[in-house]
């Protein structure tokens, strides 16, 4: 289900205090957790409670530095006792999905979710994935591709680029997904546009027709809910939890508030 029980966030507080590493993590604020490939930043809420983590992708041009100083979405995060983690992408950007910017992003993205295992004592069932416009998209591919690492994906403006991965290609292992999108947005719109002769953004209906069928999601019986004052689709009973798509009236923009309401929808209240 999408919203979890009190006693199952409960439970992942014990699983997350059970599989934290011994040794104090050497990284942290204004210093990079470095991986064999890359690095990441985080932070973890001032009372140590941290029952999750949000693992987040920035958007083009954009680094983990950079992503660091959007207060925003850092405290929204704390705020649901979840430590807050930027990803740093490659010169500002993201290599998916066939590493055409110099490096394997699904194996970077995989040292990077060990790493918060092993240092951290963030699991599969605590880790929540997601980003904004191109980092969104890599957290899409990061669900289609290795979606069994993480119990939920909240995203913003972005989703698949053109040719769209099969559902085939995808594990059947599909986090509970909530996606924020407007019909305002000219960067990435709903329906995806061309970025210059050789590349092209996908789809958003059909990008999610994807997951839902590599997930096994009942699409027949689709219903509403209501996230952050949004009328928001939702398809239940997939494999691993709903699959939702909130469309506002807004431009390209990764609001807050959203992020809020989503990471409750998600089973991580406040």
């Amino acid at each position: 289900m999408l919203f979890r029980s009190i006693f199952s966030i409960a439970l992942m507080t014990l699983l997350l205090a059970d599989g934290a590493s011994a040794a104090a993590p050497s990284c942290g604020g204004d210093k990079p957790c470095d991986v064999s490939d890359g690095d990441y930043r985080i932070e973890i809420p001032k009372d140590g409670d941290a029952r999750g983590v949000y693992v987040f992708f920035h958007g083009w041009k954009g680094s983990a530095e950079l992503q660091m100083q959007q207060r925003p979405l850092i405290d929204a995060t704390l705020a649901h006792h979840l430590a807050f983690v930027a990803v740093d992408g490659l010169k500002g950007n993201w290599s998916f999905p066939d590493g055409r910017e110099g490096r394997d992003e699904k194996t970077f993205i995989g040292h990077v979710l060990d790493d918060l295992h092993s240092r951290f004592g963030f699991t599969p069932r605590n880790t929540i994935i997601g980003g904004f416009s191109i980092g969104a998209s890599m957290a899409w591919y990061t669900a289609c591709q290795q979606g069994q690492k993480a119990s939920a994906m909240v995203t913003f403006s972005g989703v698949f680029w053109d040719p769209l991965p099969a559902a085939e290609d995808c594990v059947s292992e599909i986090p509970s997904v909530v996606h924020f999108h407007g019909t305002a947005d000219e960067t990435f719109p709903l329906s995806g546009r061309a970025i210059g002769t050789q590349y092209h953004q996908g789809d958003t209906f059909k990008s999610f027709a994807v997951l839902r069928t590599a997930g096994r999601c009942d699409v027949e019986h689709t219903k509403k809910v209501e996230i952050d004052d949004l009328s928001c689709d939702d398809v239940p009973s997939c494999l691993h939890g709903d699959s939702v798509l909130c469309i506002h009236k807004e431009g390209h923009v990764a609001r807050s508030a959203d992020l809020d309401a989503g990471l409750t929808a998600v089973g991580f209240p406040r």
